[in-house]
């Protein structure tokens, strides 16, 4: 009796009818508490940033004149005539100053990047994502082709 096993089904995780969207986009539209608690902590986020990468930066300039200070060598150290500290706090700052800035820029970005993909959660938008892995997979573990299922 070589009967046939019935044949594999295909499972795509798709959303559920009647269940409940999470609906951020319109919360912070809106403007309840839910989207008012999420973009405040956007901006907590971007503060926590600006204050971590600013205690960076007056770290790194409170150092030169400590450093001078403990090394007085460095602060008698000429070049071209112009004593190297003035070099190092009038040309290096500019520098250190733009890096941080983009440093910071950037980060902000990637946070408000991070903030939308959270906000935007449509399922309508994940179901075309090509980038989307669920379901690329049409072989079984055992290496079987899994057939395709038209709708029922």
């Amino acid at each position: 009796m070589a009967e046939h096993p019935p044949q594999r089904e295909r499972v795509v995780l798709a959303a559920r009818r009647g269940a409940r969207m999470v609906r951020t986009r319109v919360e912070v539209q809106e403007q309840t508490e839910v989207g008012d608690a999420l973009v405040r902590g956007l901006m907590r986020a971007q503060l926590g940033l600006a204050l971590r990468l600013g205690g960076a930066l007056l770290a790194v300039s409170a150092a030169i004149p400590v450093a001078a200070w403990l090394f007085p060598g460095i602060a008698d150290a000429e070049v071209f005539g112009i004593r190297l500290i003035w070099l190092v706090l009038g040309l290096l700052a500019f520098p250190v100053l733009y890096l941080t800035g983009r440093l910071y820029v950037h980060l902000a970005e990637q946070a408000e990047r991070d903030f939308m993909g959270l906000v935007d959660d449509d399922p309508t938008d994940s179901v075309d994502d090509p980038t989307d892995s669920v379901g690329d997979n049409l072989t079984d573990p055992v290496g079987d082709d899994v057939p395709e299922q038209g709708p029922p």
